[in-house]
């Protein structure tokens, strides 16, 4: 039996009898099938688990510093369904002191209506449907929290502060500013806090305000660098996504390496967060 000659792409092409748009779409669900379960099981992950997150700004240093990525743990404060932000049951309220990501009280309205938008109850990584944000809670359902000269009051109780010394603050724009660095204790949770030493750009007085039920008082460790529950108010706990564990990638935009990302800042990976 003599053997067939082979026929080339193009004289398969031609007996092709499927029209192009068939030929597309053959090629799309060949494509969802090799790579959709892959990308299901990373939003799963991502949506009920794990989710990192990249700090773009200063409001949380020298907690977390410009240019960390971290990583959240989803679960912390109860489950959702899958690549929604539906609660699966009650949702517990997050330690005070905690480190969290949530979503910002508002962005995921209609602007328009006022009625709640596409990002409200979905949990996937659409861009522009909602703004995260990271900041540190320091207020509970039923506290009554107030800022005095800087020192942070829960329920009447001044909560300690010890003074560290000077540290230059570099925002976004590479712009230095004077700061002090202070040790506070809040309610046996401590950790670092920057107050400024600039005349003119303090917010050191506020409240007192008392948190309501299903909420939280959130505040940044840079305090008169941060736009928190003093500006905007409350966060309801069902826009918070998870706490805020450890730093598994930070780098300085503001010094000389890695085309456009900057300086590798070796000892913050894998630092954890208090």
């Amino acid at each position: 039996m003599a053997a067939q000659p082979e026929r080339s792409p193009r004289d398969r092409d031609e007996d092709d009898e499927r029209t192009g748009l068939q030929r597309t779409g053959d090629w799309l669900w060949d494509l969802a099938r090799t790579w959709g379960p892959a990308i299901l099981v990373v939003l799963l992950i991502r949506s009920v688990l794990f989710e990192p997150f990249r700090i773009p700004s200063g409001s949380m240093v020298p907690t977390l510093a410009i240019g960390d990525h971290i990583l959240v743990t989803k679960y912390s404060y109860g489950l959702r369904w899958p690549l929604t932000r539906i609660p699966v049951g009650e949702l517990r309220p997050p330690e005070r002191g905690d480190v969290v990501v949530f979503v910002y009280p508002g962005s995921d309205m209609d602007p328009t209506t006022g009625e709640p938008a596409l990002g409200h109850w979905l949990d996937v990584p659409i861009p522009g449907i909602t703004i995260d944000y990271v900041k540190r809670v320091v207020g509970l359902p039923g506290d009554t929290i107030q800022v005095r000269e800087n020192v942070l009051y829960v329920n009447g109780r001044a909560q300690g502060q010890t003074l560290v010394g000077p540290l230059e603050f570099v925002d976004d724009r590479c712009d230095p500013y004077p700061t002090r660095q202070i040790e506070e204790d809040l309610e046996g949770r401590e950790h670092a806090i920057l107050t400024t030493t600039r005349y003119g750009g303090r917010m050191p007085d506020f409240g007192p305000v008392t948190v309501p039920e299903g909420h939280v008082f959130a505040m940044g460790d840079n305090r008169d660098h941060s736009a928190d529950s003093r500006v905007w108010g409350f966060v309801p706990l069902r826009n918070v996504k998870g706490r805020a564990r450890f730093v598994w990638l930070s780098y300085d935009q503001c010094k000389p390496g890695l085309p456009l990302l900057g300086e590798l800042r070796g000892d913050r990976m894998g630092a954890t967060l208090r």
